[in-house]
């Protein structure tokens, strides 16, 4: 910071208190067929030993994008996954150190192609089913359920559901996520269907390997497809 504006700080610095700002980010994945949780047990007061959605507070040389992104990564290890804001949290005593405003995100972690690590200051990290979550520290359950509504409205509408699956898959596997994101089954013929109606599933000449049925053919997501159908005024909808 430079002397001029070091200046304007001092001229224009508010005199009444204001909050800190963090950022929260429910990270979900796909394991053994269900959409799972990242949570960190947090190692420092308030709520030690408690889990936790991942998180931290805004630094001031950087935007909340960024902050997400940089916790993310402290969290998972991972860098340029899909991430999305959820929304403000800013309930008084939401938190008793201090008087505290979060800004939520979404992400999604492919956990086929990456592994996860606790962060310095987490006794652990863990994977957790969504519907078999332990008690969550803060309004973090207030959060969660904001980001899973949030997830759930957008996969409906956009092809997400290839972020968190293998690059090659079957139509099984597809349909399978959408009724364990959803909560709803499918017809099996009218799904398929509609999924190749969209022209952004590639048929491989593969098929599945080591499986006790009827290999099943290998599919691939075509994201210029998907460009091209969304610049040209097409839509997804499942």
């Amino acid at each position: 910071m430079d002397a001029h504006e070091n200046s304007l700080r001092r001229a224009y610095s508010y005199e009444y208190p204001h909050p800190a700002v963090t950022v929260d980010c429910a990270i979900f994945g796909l394991d053994e067929g269900k959409l799972k949780l990242l949570l960190i047990q947090r190692d420092l007061e308030p709520f030690a030993g408690a889990w936790a959605l991942p998180g931290g507070f805004v630094k001031l040389d950087e935007d909340l994008e960024t902050a997400a992104r940089r916790e993310l990564e402290e969290e998972t290890g991972v860098k340029r996954v899909f991430i999305d804001q959820v929304g403000a949290f800013g309930e008084p005593g939401r938190d008793p150190r201090e008087r505290v405003i979060t800004v939520a995100w979404w992400a999604i972690v492919n956990l086929f192609e990456h592994p996860v690590k606790a962060d310095t200051d987490a006794r652990n990290a863990a994977w957790f089913a969504v519907d078999e979550l332990p008690a969550l520290a803060f309004d973090h359950r207030t959060i969660l359920d904001a980001a899973l509504a949030r997830l759930r409205d957008t996969i409906r509408r956009e092809p997400l559901a290839f972020e968190f699956l293998p690059r090659k898959l079957t139509l099984t596997q597809l349909q399978r996520f959408y009724e364990t994101v959803l909560g709803e089954a499918f017809d099996k013929r009218n799904f398929r269907k509609k999924a190749l109606s969209y022209g952004i599933l590639t048929e491989l000449e593969e098929y599945e390997v080591d499986v006790a049925h009827r290999a099943a053919r290998l599919y691939r997501f075509d994201k210029t497809a998907w460009e091209k159908l969304r610049k040209a005024g097409g839509s997804f909808s499942i």
